[in-house]
């Protein structure tokens, strides 16, 4: 097979990636059998519309009703599950609305019903509903304190499981005495059910002494009011929900990373896959990134040139007090351009596979041995675009952003660096 010039093959390989995980591929060879009584159809996420989509393809004529919260502008795919519209990555009232609608809608049923739960990331701003005693307000401001912080998912989800009345199973036991099937598109590194959406449907792993532990740790003011909430949550034990629960990952980052590295052999290159599960500071992974692909370019270790570096996972930002613009995977590129210098023959892409990179419009960008040059004549300073979190900035005076627009998926971040 013909080998792309390395700007295409980086895009074909984003490509893949977010193709493979593409929900519709995936649901219909999950589904449980189907029930005796009704089927109830709940869920959130980024995912979620496509996986609405294709339950209802694979089920035409099944007795299926229910809804599914949504990031706002999914398109119209369902005609008998309602898409409700919610905000992320901060709840509103409409995530309020959508959890207590989807509460209502698992009450009273029998153990003749199903629940089908679909499941991906991002709903657990989309399905908020706060515990008792706890402001939306107050919510909204936790969700924005641990965002600005780098705290890591599960430490997000920790906090936000012990301040809910349906994540961290509660959805579920609110749905006795009928069976639960989750379907369930991964953002979370490694995979964990419980974290996918802070788990609506999935026994909790956290204690209330844990989430307090997470405020403690960054510093986030509190008042007593959630400190109460957090020490009387107490969420469904596992026990009590395994004998008509079961959860099913459909896609996952990983099944992505395979995808693209399979594209990468058929191009003839050696394709080293770093993991899906890589965390940390986004910048110091960018400049870890550039120190494997500058060995595998000196000294051919630990594979030999041409190859392609692979990884996933979820990396943060630390904004302090500087409001920036860009994502994480943008600035992990503009870090990695940093310490490559424009060393010659490595180019790399890095973007969110649900098309949105942090809170602006592009999935990520593109880096190559002229990034640096280039923003130099333009007279911007990479590495104060770096200090000011505003990789956004750079990449868009560059041209070199990367617009897909919303995917219909969300299994995390995805990394490829070509080195020639």
């Amino acid at each position: 097979m013909i080998r792309p010039a390395p700007r295409n093959l980086l895009h074909e390989l984003f490509s893949t990636a977010i193709a493979a995980a593409e929900p519709g591929r995936h649901v219909a060879g999950h589904l449980p059998p189907r029930p005796v009584g009704r089927v109830v159809v709940v869920g959130a996420g980024k995912a979620s519309a496509a996986m609405a989509a294709a339950l209802e393809a694979a089920w035409p004529d099944a007795d299926l009703a229910g809804c599914v919260a949504v990031p706002p502008g999914s398109p119209p795919v369902c005609r008998r599950i309602q898409l409700l519209e919610a905000a992320h990555p901060v709840p509103d009232e409409r995530s309020v609305e959508a959890a207590r609608r989807m509460r209502h809608l698992v009450t009273g049923l029998s153990p003749d019903d199903l629940v089908i739960a679909l499941i991906s990331g991002g709903g657990s701003a989309l399905l908020c509903e706060p515990a008792e005693g706890v402001s939306l307000d107050r919510k909204q401001a936790l969700t924005n304190a641990l965002l600005r912080c780098g705290a890591g998912i599960r430490e997000i989800n920790c906090v936000r499981q012990c301040l809910s009345r349906i994540k961290g199973g509660r959805l579920a036991a609110a749905a006795a005495p009928a069976r639960v099937a989750t379907l369930i598109v991964s953002d979370v590194p490694g995979d964990d059910p419980a974290l996918i959406a802070s788990g609506p449907t999935v026994a909790s792993p956290f204690s209330p002494a844990d989430a307090e532990a997470v405020l403690e740790r960054y510093n986030i003011e509190t008042d007593g009011t959630v400190i109460e909430a957090i020490r009387r949550s107490a969420p469904p034990r596992p026990e009590t929900l395994a004998e008509r629960c079961n959860h099913t990952i459909v896609c996952s980052g990983m099944q992505s990373l395979e995808a693209a590295a399979a594209q990468v052999r058929d191009w003839g290159l050696e394709a080293v896959l770093l993991g899906d599960g890589l965390e940390g500071e986004a910048r110091t992974m960018g400049t870890i990134h550039a120190g494997l692909a500058t060995s595998i370019a000196r000294w051919r270790q630990p594979v030999a040139p041409p190859s392609v570096l692979l990884s996933g996972g979820e990396s943060s930002v630390t904004l302090g007090e500087t409001d920036g613009r860009g994502g994480r995977n943008s600035e992990f590129l503009l870090a990695l351009a940093l310490a490559l210098n424009g060393r010659d023959g490595i180019h790399a892409i890095a973007g969110d596979t649900d098309g949105i990179d942090g809170s602006e419009d592009n999935a990520g960008a593109l880096i190559d041995p002229t990034s640096l040059a280039r923003a130099r004549a333009l007279d911007i300073d990479p590495h104060q675009a770096l200090a000011d979190h505003d990789a956004y900035g750079f990449f868009e005076a560059l041209g070199d952003l990367v617009d897909t627009g919303p995917t219909g998926t969300n299994v995390n971040d995805f990394r490829a660096i070509l080195i020639e």
